[in-house]
């Protein structure tokens, strides 16, 4: 059974154009939990808090993979793309060499909450520039595993032989969604190459053999000194009296060097400020809009 090396928890902060979230890990944690550069929860009752939304942004370097357990969001992006999240919905979009989006959050028709994560994947420097993509996951496209203790959404890798509804991914990784009853268990199992994460996001029970509390991120680094084909070793969930749902997130780490500005992430300072000057220059997004 693995066993948490450390544990972190978010800052609140307001980012886009006035939302409110918990950043759980960002740019100074960013080494240690490679792939993946940033998580953000954002969730509240209170419309202010959201609906100003991300306005037209860019992004070039990296993947954001956008999970919602409530509320709605409208992307758009310079693909083309358009299209509305709703709950338990999922979009995954891949910046590649460049591409300018927003993400703009509306009202649920069940009342004003909005509850949702996003996720950001780097990309290994062969892959840096390559085509940006967009895909929109409804709920039901999501592959549902169902346990005695609880229930299991993957929405990327595999787990207990059922494929995500992402099968091509460019970077390898599992992207989890569990939901366990009150006092349920079950195991989760990773290669040992594999840096992973837990983000327990309601209720409470423990990981790995140690306990964890609401908005507390409990991580399992790769073991060192495994081959590309190590064996798989588990996390062990356990829920508490009200049960518990969170994220596993694991990942094959690129151990390649980080340069970040904001929404771009590149290997060298170099690239960052060409992506910069590109933006401001006009010549940032190198895909036109699919029938231009």
């Amino acid at each position: 059974m693995r066993k948490p090396s450390s544990r972190l928890r978010g800052r609140q902060t307001v980012d886009g154009a006035g939302v409110s979230l918990l950043r759980v890990f960002g740019n100074s944690d960013a080494g240690e939990l490679d792939p993946f550069l940033l998580l953000d929860h954002f969730g509240s009752d209170d419309p202010e808090e959201y609906l100003a939304g991300f306005p037209w942004h860019p992004h070039r370097g990296i993947e954001t993979v956008t999970y919602l357990r409530e509320g709605k969001v409208s992307h758009g992006d310079s693909m083309g793309n358009k299209g509305m999240i709703g709950p338990q919905d999922a979009q995954w979009m891949t910046a590649g060499s460049g591409i300018i989006h927003q993400e703009m959050p509306e009202q649920g028709e069940k009342g004003p909450g909005m509850h949702g994560f996003q996720l950001w994947i780097n990309l290994p420097a062969r892959l840096k520039m390559t085509e940006p993509r967009y895909r929109s996951i409804v709920a039901q496209e999501i592959p549902r595993v169902v346990h005695d203790g609880g229930e299991v959404l993957v929405l990327a890798g595999e787990y207990e032989g059922v494929r995500g509804a992402t099968p091509d991914l460019f970077v390898p990784i599992v992207y989890l969604i569990v939901n366990l009853k009150p006092d349920g268990s079950l195991g989760i199992p990773f290669p040992d190459t594999y840096n992973a994460a837990v983000y327990l996001f309601e209720g409470g029970g423990s990981f790995g053999g140690e306990s964890a509390s609401k908005g507390e991120l409990m991580h399992f680094p790769p073991l060192k000194g495994r081959g590309p084909e190590a064996a798989h070793e588990s996390v062990e969930a356990r829920a508490g009296a009200k049960g518990a749902s969170f994220l596993f997130i694991a990942g094959q780490p690129l151990h390649e060097p980080i340069a970040w500005g904001g929404p771009i992430v590149m290997n060298t300072r170099k690239e960052l400020e060409e992506a910069f000057a590109e933006f401001r220059n006009g010549s940032f997004v190198r895909q036109k809009p699919s029938g231009v």
